[in-house]
């Protein structure tokens, strides 16, 4: 069973993150990168999940990765009902920029079929009342709120209060994605003193699931910063850093 979850963001260098922590001799990943048990795949049970982590060794830490818990409404009440003491590790993007490879991804994998500016302006018409819907009911999954969430996974705070109202802060360690690309090994490093793991020098850091789009009008990435300014300043407040955005 897991020691640790990387539960997002969505286009926020997950995959990286989770290869670099594979390398260290005393961590195991699940062999597919996103297992989606606490969001898609629940109602298989935990036999199921354990079945993830084929090694049994008690002596190394078990984690995965899949984006998509950080802005699940029941994921969080589900992690704390099954695994209270389990580490959880977020990778902040900035919201604009996030929203904009999401958007792209999407489209590469035909996910969307509309132009950016209209997935944004129809995103409160397809999300309306899934939230809800996933919160009553376990076995609904939601395609709109999976996968056309383009806005609402760049508001962090609100996704960040519904895990610290299970979680103590502590157990959930809030990295900036930049730093995992700037500062590869010392963000790395965070992260291994952080599951309490003796630090793993490497010599290479690529930069895995990244995306190429062209050019995004300024008109839209204006629109999309004006979005994103209050809660982004609601953000910083509560972590008591400013990253910028």
């Amino acid at each position: 069973m897991p020691d640790f979850l990387i539960i997002g963001a969505q286009k926020g260098g997950t995959t990286s993150a989770l290869h670099y922590l594979s390398q260290h001799p005393q961590i195991e990943v699940a062999p597919q990168k996103e297992v989606h048990y606490f969001d898609l795949n629940y109602s298989q049970g935990l036999s199921w999940y354990q079945q993830q982590f084929p090694n049994p060794n008690p002596d190394i830490l078990r984690g995965e990765a899949s984006p998509y818990y950080i802005l699940h409404p029941d994921v969080p009440r589900r992690v704390a009902a099954d695994f209270p003491h389990i580490k959880l590790i977020a990778l902040l993007r900035n919201p604009v920029e996030r929203a904009i490879s999401h958007y792209h991804h999407a489209i590469k994998e035909g996910l969307e079929t509309l132009p950016l500016e209209d997935a944004i302006a129809q995103e409160p018409i397809r999300l309306a009342g899934e939230a809800q819907k996933l919160q009553d009911d376990p076995n609904y999954h939601s395609y709109a709120y999976q996968h056309h969430s383009y806005l609402i996974r760049g508001e962090y705070l609100n996704q960040l209060q519904r895990w610290w109202a299970h979680f103590p802060k502590q157990q959930l360690l809030i990295l900036h994605s930049d730093d995992l690309y700037q500062q590869p090994q010392a963000t790395l490093n965070r992260m291994l003193t952080f599951l309490n793991l003796p630090e793993l020098p490497l010599t290479q850091f690529p930069t895995l699931n990244s995306g190429n789009y062209s050019h995004v009008s300024e008109s839209i990435q204006q629109q999309l910063r004006e979005r994103f300014r209050p809660h982004n300043q609601r953000l910083f407040a509560a972590l008591n850093q400013n990253w910028g955005w």
